[in-house]
């Protein structure tokens, strides 16, 4: 009876041992890092990112000139207004991510990465080393707390991985691991790229309401050493930083220093450059970069100007037109105000013509839909939703392009049959609907933009001839951030950065729930069941080939859309520099991006 039973036991066993093999239980060991699909590039002992130089001397500083202000130093909350960059120098996460790959992690605060095939789990093994600026080690009971916090009090952008978390248990006395209540291998990623605060600071204190009372303490290479409400933050980096000498960190956070300063008018940064009151400056004109850099630190070599290619998506940057105002709700009435944008001649007359229009959200690179007609897989995903589809999705859209001249006449005239398609008719010099509401647009900009001003000036123009009147309403950082939040516009200058691997914060783009929930980045409004359903497939997909096709699908739904006029993009960063101040020779396949700047320069005076 007992070898019997014996022999039951291991006949169970085995069944067991199967059915996880099967499950793709068995076959998940501890790793390095992780990829969106397939494995990471580098291997378990590299040394450093390949964008860093691992042997970079550290010291010196970095002063970068900022336009607005701060209210805050918690970039995790949605109240007040925080130094962007403080999401990025501040705080650590599990996986740091590699600027050179599509998407792929690799261990920071954790050592190690385990998941299943399905990836409907993913388990985190804590760095031994890892600790708190005020020596105090990192805690699987601070991963926890912070996820759950930043899930439910947090800022919005935190909410949906929280809701997509069926549970986070601990495992061990190091270990935490992360189940998924639904079908998304992006989570397993995602979940690897939230900041870990620190559980005791918090301990009967308000999170939601911090602002300048509290210094967050955080496990990052710098902490926050000094700061003038409004005017500056200070960061000085860590002597006692725990991960100095861990592969993703070598070569990387070499400057003792860094001093963010800011200035209300957003036009002085310039100023604040040329004069040598800051280090560095991203020229997005590109006029100015051939005609304005002629001051003498440029002629004796003391201020540089580096060209820094990329390979990442143009994203979309022009005039968004919020949809939940009736006079945008019609494809036709946007049609028209894209039309009647004559960004040849706006182009002309600012940059002399010198840059690249935006073709599609995701134009310059491999994500960008293709020319024509809908093909292939791309055909495939788009054809259930054909109905609710707007011209141009399937058929193929293209923005439609000026003479170069002024006048325009020829795109004016379409403009107006457009408008007059949609109900919009010149009644006593004025565009009015059948209530008879005249047609009036006010844009808003920030305080400094006199680019977009300019801009406005020339459409301003075009637009009357079209009985359609236009005035810009300027506004600084505070109120423009305070504004836009809650979707108070009726067309705003917008920028979206995308990404090679675009996943779950596309829902926060252009997800319904954006369309009366404040704070989102769908400033347009947009309500589409197809883009959603383009997203989920970037989610699900087990393929490339299937992922690549719900991209190009994703980029005709928005394009088509006509949400937004596009104007300029480039393939290109113009960053003009001290000469003290160095970058490696090896660039990110994202360029001049998050992770470059100030991450893996390093000073060296000549």
């Amino acid at each position: 009876m007992t070898h019997h039973m014996g022999f039951i036991g291991k006949i169970s066993v085995a069944v067991c041992i199967g059915i996880l093999i099967q499950l793709g239980i068995a076959s998940a060991e501890p790793k390095h890092g992780i990829a969106m699909y397939g494995e990471p590039a580098l291997p378990h002992d590299f040394v450093s990112l390949p964008y860093a130089n691992p042997n970079a001397p550290k010291g010196g500083i970095v002063v970068s000139a900022e336009g607005g202000t701060f209210t805050s130093l918690n970039p995790h909350v949605r109240k007040g207004s925080v130094p962007w960059q403080l999401r990025f120098l501040a705080y650590e996460s599990l996986m740091g991510r590699s600027y050179d790959e599509p998407f792929s992690l690799y261990g920071l605060l954790a050592e190690s990465i385990e998941t299943d095939d399905s990836r409907r789990w993913v388990e985190f093994s804590l760095h031994p080393d890892a600790r708190f600026s005020d020596g105090s080690p990192v805690t699987v009971e601070d991963v926890i707390w912070s996820y759950e916090t930043l899930g439910t009090v947090g800022h919005p952008r935190y909410h949906g991985l929280w809701k997509k978390i069926e549970t986070v248990t601990q495992t061990g006395a190091r270990k935490v691991k992360f189940t998924f209540a639904s079908d998304d291998r992006e989570l397993a990623l995602l979940v690897g790229l939230r900041p870990i605060l620190q559980k005791a600071q918090w301990d009967d204190k308000n999170f939601e309401d911090s602002g300048l009372n509290e210094i967050p303490i955080s496990s990052a290479p710098y902490v926050i050493s000094e700061f003038d409400p409004g005017n500056f933050v200070r960061l000085s980096r860590n002597p006692e930083y725990w991960g100095a000498d861990i592969s993703f960190r070598r070569g990387t956070n070499n400057f003792d220093e860094i001093r963010l300063d800011f200035y209300a008018d957003g036009s002085v940064q310039f100023e604040a450059f040329k004069a040598g009151e800051s280090s560095s400056f991203r020229e997005l004109n590109a006029e100015r970069w051939e005609n304005s850099y002629d001051f003498d630190a440029v002629a004796d070599g003391h201020v540089i100007k580096s060209i820094i290619p990329h390979q990442r998506p143009s994203g979309i940057t022009g005039f968004v037109m919020n949809t939940r105002l009736p006079k945008f709700k019609d494809w036709r009435v946007r049609e028209a105000l894209i039309t009647a944008f004559n960004f040849e001649f706006i182009n002309q007359t600012n940059t002399g013509g010198r840059q690249n229009r935006i073709t599609s959200y995701y134009s310059n690179s491999v994500l960008s839909m293709k020319s024509g007609v809908a093909e292939g897989r791309v055909l495939d995903f788009l054809v259930p939703h054909a109905a609710d589809l707007l011209p141009g999705t399937l058929e193929g859209y293209t923005l439609p392009q000026s003479d170069g001249s002024a006048r325009n006449r020829k795109n004016i005239r379409i403009a107006d049959d457009l408008l007059n398609q949609a109900g919009w008719t010149v009644q006593d010099g004025l565009r009015r609907n059948a209530q008879g509401q005249a047609f009036e647009i006010v844009t808003v900009l920030k305080q400094g933009d006199t680019e977009s001003q300019s801009m406005m000036d020339i459409y301003q123009q075009a637009l009357e001839r079209l009985g359609i009147t236009l005035s810009t309403e300027v506004l600084d950082s505070a109120q423009y951030k305070e504004r836009t939040q809650v979707y108070d516009f009726d067309m705003a200058y917008y920028r979206r950065g995308l990404s090679l691997s675009p996943g779950n914060e596309q829902i926060l783009y252009w997800g319904a729930d954006g369309v009366e929930k404040p704070g989102t980045r769908n400033w347009m409004g947009m309500n589409s069941p197809a883009a959603e359903d383009m997203i989920n497939r970037l989610l699900s997909s087990e393929s490339h080939d299937d992922f690549l096709a719900a991209a190009r699908a994703l980029d005709r739904i928005l394009t088509a859309g006509r949400y937004v006029i596009p104007i300029h993009s480039s393939a290109i960063s113009r960053l003009a520099h001290v000469n003290e101040i160095k970058y490696p020779k090896k660039l990110p396949m994202y360029g001049d991006w998050i992770g470059f700047l100030p991450d893996v320069w390093w000073y060296e005076a000549d």
